[in-house]
C-alpha cells in the first residue's frame, strides 16, 4: 500500500501550518487580572438578545448559540460571554467567518495572552500566541500509545493559568475527533461535604516537565525552562463564586503535604470520575468555521482520535486568567461564601434547599 502523503503546496491553509521557532520567551511573573464576567449583566440581555437560538446542550454545561457574529461584539456582548462561560463551561458558536487576527484581538479583551513553551505556532511573528491544532491524516493512530482519552485542562502549570479559550477549526473533518469536556464544578459537587471539605484543604503541584520531554524528544525547541507551580485543588470562580476542581491528569505530579500513596489514590479517584461521571461531560462535533470557547479553569477536555485519515486543524487562542484562589482565601479576600454548584442550581429552580449541606440531594450517581 503506496505511504500518505500530505500536499503541503496546495494546502489552501498552508499560512496556518505549524512552524517551532527556536526563540526564548520570557519566564512569566504573577499577573493581576480581573474577570471580566464580573463587569456582566447577569440576565445577559445583550447576548442572548442578540442569539436566534440558544440550546443548553446539557443540564450541567455546554450552551449552543447560533446568530452570534464573534467578529462583532460589543464590550458589553463579551463580558456576558465571559459570565455565560464562567456558568455553562463550554460555549459553541456554528459559522464564524472570524479571522485569526480578531481573534486574537477579542481574546485580549479578557487578559494577556498566553505564549505556549513549546507547541506549534503560525510562521508570522505577529501570531505567535497562536496555538495550533494540527493531524495531516497520515498517520493512523498508535492503539498502543492511545489507549483511552487523555482528559487535562491546559497548561495548568502556569502561575495565571489559561482563561476563556478559543477554539476554532479550519478543516475538520466530515465525522470524528470530537471534543468532550468535563465539568471540574460539576463533579466537585457531586462528592459528599466531608470529603469537599478535606479537598478544599490541600494543594496540589503542576509540573511542564513531561510535556518538555515529549517535545523535546520529538525535536522541538522549547522555548522556556520548565514550570512547576503548586495551586489549590479547589479553586473558585471569580464570576460565580463556585468550587471547582483544579487537579489535572496530564500536569498535576502530586498532592502536596500527604502522604505518596495517599495522593497516588486522590489522583486516581479524581481521574476516574472525571471519566466516568458523563452527567458532567458534554461532547461537541466540530464543523468547519465553528468556534467552541470554553473557561479552562473550571473543566477538563480531551479529544478523540478517530477521525484518521481525514486532516483536522484548527486555531487557538488563549488568555491568562487569575492566579487560582482556593476556598478559604477566596472567603476572606472577598468576604464571600464560596457556592456549591448543585445547591445553586437547586435554588435557582425554586427547591427548598436545606442549610445542612448533609441533607442535600446529590446529582445522580453520587453517593
Amino acid at each position: 500500500m503506496p505511504k500518505r502523503t500530505f500536499d503541503v503546496e496546495n494546502y489552501k491553509h498552508k499560512a496556518y501550518l505549524p512552524t517551532f521557532p527556536e526563540e526564548t520567551f520570557e519566564e512569566p511573573v504573577e499577573v493581576k487580572v480581573v474577570d471580566r464576567g464580573l463587569n456582566a449583566d447577569p440576565e445577559m440581555k445583550a447576548l442572548l438578545g442578540a442569539a436566534t437560538k440558544v440550546d443548553k446542550i446539557t443540564p450541567a454545561i455546554g450552551t449552543r448559540l447560533e446568530g452570534i457574529n464573534l467578529a462583532n461584539l460589543s464590550d458589553k456582548q463579551k463580558d456576558e460571554i465571559a459570565l455565560l462561560a464562567a456558568q455553562r463551561g463550554v460555549l459553541v458558536f456554528p459559522d464564524q467567518e472570524i479571522t485569526i487576527e480578531e481573534m486574537l484581538a477579542t481574546t485580549e479583551y479578557f487578559g494577556p495572552v498566553h505564549l505556549a513553551a513549546v507547541t506549534g505556532v503560525p510562521s508570522d511573528p505577529a501570531l505567535r500566541p497562536v496555538h495550533i491544532v494540527f493531524s495531516d491524516g497520515t498517520r493512523a493512530p498508535d492503539p498502543l500509545a492511545i489507549s483511552k482519552p487523555t482528559w487535562h485542562s491546559d497548561q495548568t502549570y502556569e502561575i495565571n493559568t489559561p482563561g476563556l479559550t478559543s477554539l476554532k477549526l479550519i478543516t475538520a473533518p466530515p465525522t470524528g475527533s470530537d471534543t468532550i469536556w468535563s465539568a471540574g464544578y460539576a463533579v466537585f459537587s457531586s462528592f459528599s461535604p466531608q470529603f469537599q471539605r478535606y479537598l478544599e484543604s490541600l494543594s496540589a503541584l503542576h509540573s511542564s516537565g513531561d510535556q518538555m520531554i515529549q517535545f523535546r524528544a520529538a525535536g522541538h525547541f522549547v522555548r522556556r525552562q520548565k514550570t512547576e507551580t503548586i495551586h489549590p485543588v479547589v479553586r473558585v470562580h471569580p464570576a460565580t463564586g463556585w468550587k471547582s476542581l483544579f487537579v489535572n491528569p496530564t500536569y498535576t505530579k502530586r498532592i502536596v503535604g500527604v502522604p505518596r500513596a495517599e495522593s497516588d489514590a486522590l489522583m486516581a479517584f479524581i481521574k476516574n470520575q472525571i471519566e466516568v461521571q458523563t452527567e458532567c461531560q458534554v461532547r461537541v462535533r466540530w464543523t468547519e468555521n465553528q468556534v467552541v470557547m470554553w473557561d479552562n479553569r473550571i473543566l477538563w477536555h480531551t479529544a478523540l482520535f478517530d477521525s484518521f485519515p481525514s486532516v483536522r486543524h484548527g486555531l487557538r487562542t488563549t488568555p491568562i486568567a487569575e492566579r487560582p484562589i482556593g476556598v478559604q482565601e477566596y472567603e476572606k479576600s472577598t468576604g464571600r461564601k464560596a457556592l456549591d454548584w448543585w445547591t445553586e442550581k437547586m435554588r435557582a429552580l425554586g427547591e427548598d434547599i436545606e442549610e445542612d449541606p448533609k441533607k442535600l440531594s446529590k446529582p445522580a450517581g453520587a453517593d
